[in-house]
């Protein structure tokens, strides 16, 4: 079960391992690793500020002020700006070695809601810049650290902090179990519909979901277009100029990104070839996105056809995944050469359709082998809002507080559930008492060293 690879053709079906039998042997390691051992951090010896620089070194120079600032902002806007940083840190420690598809970034901000292509609101992960092959405490780590930060980060009162990061594992815990106990299938199909979440809910958290549905319903494509853009005498979109967060490229670039596009169209699904073929592309500016990915390439795409309908897309580098990087972690056979094959770009593409219950449609890739210097880059293609929203956890009452992380939690085992070792990775785990005390105390202590990191940023780069 170490490989992701196709279905063979088989003289016998035995050699497959009952789940029942997958969840003895994930009880059989906690031998060889004890849950216990989670809790155990390596923070010694670690050059966190070697890390970010050799980051920052390959993105565009003038938008590294930009990143600098918005990840000083607060110790939980540094935390969302060094998975790297983390996966560094994490490979040092002890590790399950069950590898599962990972998120590599799996922060409580990285969860939210989007439109299905049925149109309905559904919530899931939605950043998969990191995404690969990794050990699973690594995104529940993540998760965990990111519900401590993110809690302390606005005062909130240590038990409130400490009962949703321990429920959050005990759920992922009890989601993982129950999906492994159902068929593949069945796992596959599951997804977390924002409506029916808000009719099941009371309290703080209802009224947290009816908000974020609420936003994330006024954030379609249509809007963008209205404050994005301009019309010109021609009637044609253009882009509006807001520097530095939105600047129009040279006509050189243009005509580079307009001859790649058709390599985005080969990698899409062909119901998407066929609807873009009633569409040219108008306009490309470049756009400022996120903390983590400030200063990485990103493009807003405007394609128009002759009645005036517009589609924005955006196209946004993809660098090597941190759990690679910098967590050194090997892929699985099959993986490995598939991602070798597609590039970064299409990394991301194939691990976020394995990790989300739905993906959005125009999910494209293309790699640009000839750019201005000289490096090969490769980029992602996705919609750009599609009725995308999120929960501002910063405001969020108590009871929605832990209802949010529960729900992140639950949603990251449906994502891990796809994989060949969930139901090894649920023996290892079990009902998560054991293991949520160790990953809360690992959680405590990295995000102590979290903060102090974000002091020396700030010292180290002036702030």
């Amino acid at each position: 079960m170490d490989t992701v690879e196709p279905p063979r053709l088989r003289a016998e079906w035995a050699d497959l391992t009952p789940v029942r039998e997958q969840i003895e042997q994930g009880r059989a390691l906690r031998d060889r690793t004890p849950r216990r051992a989670l809790a155990q951090v390596v923070g010694q010896d670690r050059d966190p500020m070697g890390i970010l620089d050799a980051q920052d070194a390959v993105r565009v120079p003038e938008l590294v002020p930009i990143r600098t600032q918005r990840m000083s902002e607060s110790a939980f806007a540094f935390y969302r700006g060094t998975a790297a940083l983390m996966a560094a840190d994490l490979a040092r420690g002890t590790s399950t070695d069950l590898s599962v598809g990972s998120c590599g970034d799996a922060h409580v901000s990285n969860f939210g809601l989007y439109a299905s292509p049925q149109r309905t609101l559904v919530f899931d992960l939605n950043d998969f810049d990191e995404a690969a092959w990794s050990p699973w405490e690594w995104d529940v780590k993540r998760l965990v650290t990111s519900i401590v930060i993110a809690g302390q980060s606005v005062s909130r009162d240590e038990r409130v902090v400490t009962d949703a990061a321990l429920t959050a594992v005990r759920t992922y815990a009890a989601s993982l179990r129950a999906g492994v106990l159902r068929s593949p299938l069945d796992r596959y199909y599951d997804r977390f519909d924002a409506n029916a979440a808000a009719k099941a809910e009371e309290g703080g958290a209802a009224k947290a979901i009816r908000a974020a549905i609420k936003d994330a319903t006024k954030r379609t494509g249509e809007r963008a277009v209205r404050k994005l853009t301009e019309r010109t005498e021609s009637g044609r979109v253009r882009f509006v100029e807001a520097a530095p967060t939105m600047t129009h490229v040279d006509p050189e670039l243009i005509r580079r990104v307009e001859g790649l596009f058709e390599a985005y169209l080969r990698s899409a699904h062909t119901d998407i070839r066929v609807l873009l073929a009633h569409y040219s592309v108008v306009d490309i500016a470049v756009r400022v996105v996120g903390v983590g990915s400030v200063g990485t390439r990103c493009f807003v795409i405007a394609l128009q056809d002759a009645d005036d309908h517009v589609i924005l897309l955006q196209a946004k580098e993809a660098g090597p995944s941190v759990l690679i990087e910098h967590g050194a972690i090997a892929q699985p056979p099959g993986v490995r050469e598939y991602f070798d094959e597609v590039a970064d770009g299409g990394r991301v593409v194939a691990m976020q359709r394995v990790l989300q219950s739905v993906s959005d449609p125009f999910l494209g890739h293309f790699v640009n082998r000839h750019t201005l210097d000289g490096r090969i880059r490769s980029f992602y293609i996705r919609q750009f809002h599609d009725m995308k929203g999120g929960f501002e956890v910063d405001t969020l009452e108590d009871d929605a507080f832990r209802w949010y992380a529960q729900a992140c939690a639950a949603t990251l085992a449906r994502a891990h559930g796809q994989s060949p070792r969930a139901a090894t990775v649920s023996g290892y785990v079990g009902t998560g008492r054991a293991a949520g005390e160790a990953i809360l105390e690992w959680a405590h202590a990295y995000a102590d060293l979290s903060r102090a990191d974000w002091e020396l940023f700030r010292a180290h780069r002036g702030v």
